[in-house]
């Protein structure tokens, strides 16, 4: 018998659940893993550019040395910069560390720091 994996990429939440699980996450590491899903559901899903940008921006500048979100908050910025096509400042800083810092990031940074320069013509 096989079977298979599926994937679902996860809703976005209303951002007080949103704000709860990020700000939970950055003070307890055990809580990171729901947070990475609440992350992701938001940069792909909510329609609200300024608060998807803000909250990949705390946890990518908040997050501890090491942690898996910061990561993925570079990823999530990626996708921030395809769906809304801008990126403020601080945020094309952030997704640039990890190509010039990577030492506490992990590679989805550098994947989504290729997306913000592919969408957003960085070239």
């Amino acid at each position: 018998m096989h079977s298979h994996l599926s994937f679902e990429n996860p809703p976005a939440l209303p951002h007080e659940m949103v704000v709860e699980t990020l700000e939970r996450a950055l003070r307890d590491r055990s809580a990171e893993g729901e947070a990475a899903g609440v992350l992701v559901g938001t940069a792909l899903n909510d329609d609200d550019a300024e608060f998807v940008e803000r909250w990949c921006l705390q946890v990518g500048t908040r997050a501890v040395p090491g942690s898996p979100l910061l990561g993925l908050a570079g990823l999530c910025l990626g996708h921030t910069a395809r769906r809304f096509g801008r990126l403020s400042d601080d945020a094309l800083t952030l997704a640039a560390r990890a190509e010039t810092d990577p030492t506490d990031v992990d590679g989805r940074a550098v994947d989504g720091y290729d997306d913000v320069r592919s969408f957003l013509h960085l070239w």
